[in-house]
């Protein structure tokens, strides 16, 4: 039997440690210790493809364009997405590069930076509801939306916020380089964010002003690219239902129907577990042999069926 090939998408908690590690120094030194976990699958003889989470680096990097917007030029959403791909694209590949050479294993490592085609007529586009970077005053508030066109909500006792689309994935451009790059024996990173998010036109490929969802990214690139397995490294070990509340329970294993129906149910909220059940959902509905969700230190022991939580077609 040949090696078995897997994405491991890697959730923000392996970029950033909390609020007080926010610098790159920080950044770096939390994505060493998760590719520490990544060099066990290598060294196990998994073939390897990572994502990545985003989602704070585009708020930093949106933040700075706004405060020298008297200065230079500011910089559009889907330029931030590609900066922050290739920037955390980087350090992952160095982190991982290095992990698997002291191992004395094969250190190719290779990132490569994503677009995702989306269908312009995408309801989200017409619902923005993915909130991005900063909160506002609502006199600040105002003035964006009046001067920029922004899309804005409000949220109790914390402000005013962007809201940008969030549009599901379709095909992943450079699935090609990926799997061909997988086929060579490297290690890849790839679709960092969810993918840049492009339109098709008259014109060619064009970047729109969008956020795609890394997890269900993950599961459209694990489908595109063969991948037999698809695991969601997050900050809890299992996925629990009444999450927090006073019969939380963790579930060492669903199938895909006891998924839908926990996720229908509300089980999972949209912006934590959600898009990760949904992701594993559709991964499996695909073809794929087994999605798990668990913590970066339980990696491979969940690939083992010894840890996290196994979702099975």
């Amino acid at each position: 039997m040949g090696k078995q090939r897997v994405v491991v998408a890697i959730g923000g908690n392996s970029i950033i440690d909390g609020p007080e590690h926010v610098s790159v120094l920080d950044q770096y030194r939390a994505i060493c210790r998760t590719a520490e976990r990544l060099a066990d699958l290598v060294q196990a003889g998994w073939e390897l493809a990572c994502t990545h989470g985003n989602g704070p680096q585009v708020g930093f990097m949106l933040r700075r364009s706004e405060l020298a917007r008297d200065h230079v030029h500011e910089i559009p959403l889907d330029s931030i997405d590609a900066d922050t791909q290739g920037a955390l694209g980087y350090h992952i590949q160095q982190a991982l590069g290095n992990a698997l050479r002291i191992r004395d294993l094969d250190d190719r490592v290779a990132a490569v930076v994503t677009q995702v085609v989306v269908d312009p007529h995408d309801p989200a586009f017409k619902r923005p509801t993915k909130p991005i970077g900063r909160f506002f005053s609502e006199v600040e508030a105002r003035a964006k939306i009046a001067e920029q066109g922004w899309n804005m909500v409000h949220e109790k006792g914390r402000g005013w916020r962007r809201v940008v689309p969030s549009p599901r994935p379709g095909r992943i451009v450079e699935e090609w380089a990926i799997r061909t790059l997988l086929d060579a024996g490297a290690v890849v990173v790839g679709c960092g964010g969810g993918g840049i998010p492009v339109v098709p036109t008259e014109m060619g490929l064009r970047g729109v002003p969008a956020v795609i969802d890394k997890d269900l990214a993950s599961a459209q690139l694990a489908l595109q690219i063969g991948a037999s397995h698809l695991v969601f490294s997050t900050g809890v070990d299992r996925v629990c239902v009444d999450f927090g509340g006073p019969n939380e329970r963790p579930l060492e294993g669903l199938t895909v129907d006891e998924a839908k129906r926990l996720l229908a149910a509300g089980e999972f909220p949209a912006g934590s577990m959600g898009p990760k059940i949904q992701g594993a959902i559709e991964f499996l509905e695909g073809g794929g042999k087994l999605a798990v969700v668990t913590s970066p230190r339980h990696l491979l022991a969940a690939l083992r069926g010894e840890a996290g939580t196994r979702i099975v077609p």
